[in-house]
């Protein structure tokens, strides 16, 4: 009789295996998995003593298909991309595009001044310089130093 040692981590192995493999088909993109979630623009920000430069990435939009809004602590985006109808006799179209509304909000831990915001869409790239405070830009932080005890 052969005498097994039961080992309790063996199912989570198991189960993990399990779980890898179903999620394992989501590396190449798929219609059925992709219709549910919200795509969002991608975003690069970059901060200078005076300003906040935001890049974002809006492939195939118009400026007239986007809404813009910027308060003091945050850039809210929104907008659309509409799907191009077409007829065709014969064939299967397929995409892995998405059409639809989205929105994105990118919170600004420093303040700007959103009445002197700067944009240029150019590319399918949107370019936003948001320009700091005067409170933000002149904070100087005082930072104390403790001598050890000797």
């Amino acid at each position: 009789m052969l005498v097994r040692r039961y080992n309790p981590w063996q199912e989570l192995n198991t189960l993990e295996r399990h779980i890898n493999g179903l999620l394992g088909d989501t590396r190449v993109p798929s219609a059925q998995l992709d219709r549910d979630f919200i795509k969002v623009p991608s975003a690069e920000l970059h901060e200078t003593d005076d300003a906040i430069l935001l890049k974002l990435e809006l492939p195939g939009l118009s400026a007239k298909d986007l809404d813009i809004q910027v308060t003091e602590d945050a850039v809210h985006i929104s907008g659309e991309r509409k799907s191009e109808t077409k007829t065709e006799e014969k064939g299967t179209t397929k995409s892995e595009f998405y059409y639809g509304k989205f929105q994105r909000v990118i919170p600004l831990s420093p303040r700007v001044q959103n009445t002197n915001v700067t944009a240029v869409y150019k590319d399918g790239i949107l370019n936003l310089t948001l320009p700091k405070t005067e409170q933000e830009k002149n904070k100087v932080v005082k930072v104390n130093l403790e001598q050890p005890a000797a």
